[in-house]
């Protein structure tokens, strides 16, 4: 690595910036509740505080690739993060839901090209031997950040009101500017590629429309039934269609998906996706299941859950290190197996079982996590040459939001489908135990399509392999 790169100050201010941008994805959802006595508005309204947050990151994420090669680093971190400290000022000042709504969206777009710019960044920085335990300690930051959003945010809430969940970010957000402004310095070549508009809008439509149309469908009664929400989704499924067919006749493609064609960057991202969605299904059926059946509330649910999260944050970097010095498969192969192990244990849940067991059970279930995400899509990113890093961190980054919208829905739904089935299969009046059982054959059943979802990707581990990067061009 070329001596004048202080990689040690690029890095801190990567870790600032992103910790406080990436915590703010998580830190509102406890908050929402309170927002709604606010500004006297209804759930459906109040939860575009996260979807309209997820649906923007979303349609970022494309767009990433071509703004990372249009301008420098300096440039794209400070531009970004000072987009999201106006975001936070906005949304801190709200005098009504509008406003704090849009605060929050702009907040999305500093969030939604961050993590491209520094994922670029750090692949250009570091040669293939050593990027697990990079991309590992930065895991630190992408997990552990989004784990104490939560139990942070009650307490912020409880202690302070909601408007501190952003006057707090403030003056980290701040800090990370001006840090940047002296010890952040620039890495790869600006090569400014042609804008290709059309491009744009088919990916906006379609990324959007899948996310909005997924996430509808986990809240619409009708889920998947209803026209309205299919529409969207077919919609939204030809506009992609036709985004990756323009992509692949353009020179220059605004999204170059002919990363695809690299087997481990391939096996790697569709691993990366199968989990996401198993993950999704935990951090959603299980917190359900918590205040249902076995009777916790939302704060105690979330306690139980937290050691788990905490600990995947903590273990990004051990995995990181074990990925440089063992490769991909030691820690994918088995990490996939007890990820089934687990997701058999979550598919016979019931009330009988010790809350103890459960607690110990999510912790391996996010430590099996832990040593398949990192490993699966650092091996991805090695195998592709310079060229392609800007479109190779954007199409993993650009299908994490679709794949976490896709795991909401089709989970929420199965388990509502399998409650509904079993209530209907009663005679005679339906009482509490009733409602806790159909709770449980719901969530059940919804673990079931988890568990096909693991065994494909045990079946994929198979076939990783330790990916042959191409010659490092060192800075």
């Amino acid at each position: 690595m070329n001596s004048k790169i202080n990689s040690k100050a690029i890095m801190i201010t990567f870790m600032i910036g992103a910790f406080f941008a990436i915590l703010n994805e998580t830190l509102l959802n406890i908050a929402l509740t309170e927002l709604m006595q606010v500004f006297h508005v209804d759930a459906p309204t109040v939860q575009w505080m996260a979807t309209g947050f997820m649906l923007v990151m979303g349609v970022l994420m494309p767009i990433s690739a071509f703004l990372i090669q249009w301008f420098t680093t300096r440039q794209m971190f400070i531009g970004v993060m000072t987009v999201f400290l106006i975001g936070t000022t906005i949304a801190a000042c709200a005098i009504n839901f509008p406003m704090l709504l849009i605060g929050r969206m702009i907040q999305a777009v500093g969030t939604g090209l961050l993590i491209p710019v520094i994922m670029n960044a750090l692949l250009l920085l570091y040669p293939p031997e050593v990027r697990g335990r990079i991309m590992g300690t930065f895991g630190l930051v992408i997990m552990f950040a989004p784990a104490i959003g939560p139990t942070l945010s009650g307490v912020i809430v409880d202690v302070l009101g909601w408007r501190w969940l952003f006057i707090t970010v403030i003056p980290f957000a701040a800090f990370s500017i001006l840090f940047a402004f002296k010890y952040l310095q620039n890495v790869g070549e600006v090569t400014r590629p042609k804008i290709d508009v059309l491009s744009i809008i088919l990916s906006s439509i379609g990324i959007a429309g899948i996310i909005y149309g997924f996430s509808s469908a986990g809240e619409d009664p009708e889920g998947f039934r209803s026209i309205t929400i299919i529409s969207i989704i077919a919609i939204s499924l030809l506009s992609l269609l036709l985004f990756v067919l323009r992509q692949l006749k353009l020179e220059e493609p605004l999204l170059d998906v002919r990363v695809f064609k690299y087997k481990s960057y391939a096996r790697g991202v569709i691993l990366f996706v199968l989990v996401i969605m198993a993950m999704f299904a935990s951090e959603i059926v299980m917190p359900m299941y918590l205040q249902g059946p076995l009777g916790y509330s939302a704060k105690v649910a979330g306690l139980l859950l937290l050691p788990g999260a905490l600990l995947n944050g903590l273990m990004s970097p051990v995995m990181g290190t074990l990925f440089d010095k063992f490769g991909p498969r030691k820690l994918i192969i088995p990490g996939t197996v007890v990820l089934v192990g687990v997701l058999l244990f979550f598919s016979n849940i019931n009330p009988s079982v010790p809350i103890w067991s459960f607690v110990l059970v999510y912790i391996v279930l996010m430590l099996s996590i832990s040593a398949i995400m990192m490993p699966a899509q650092t091996n991805a990113l090695n195998e592709l040459p310079k060229n392609l890093y800007p479109h190779g961190t954007a199409v993993a980054n650009t299908l994490q939001p679709i794949a976490g919208a896709l795991g909401v829905s089709i989970f929420v739904s199965i388990m509502s489908q399998g409650r509904s089935a079993f209530i209907e299969g009663q005679s005679g009046p339906v009482t509490e135990q009733i409602m806790n059982d159909a709770m449980t054959n719901g969530v059940h059943h919804a673990y079931w399509f988890a568990l096909a979802l693991g065994i494909i990707a045990v079946f994929i581990s198979l076939f990783i392999k330790k990916a042959v990067a191409p010659d490092f061009d060192e800075n």
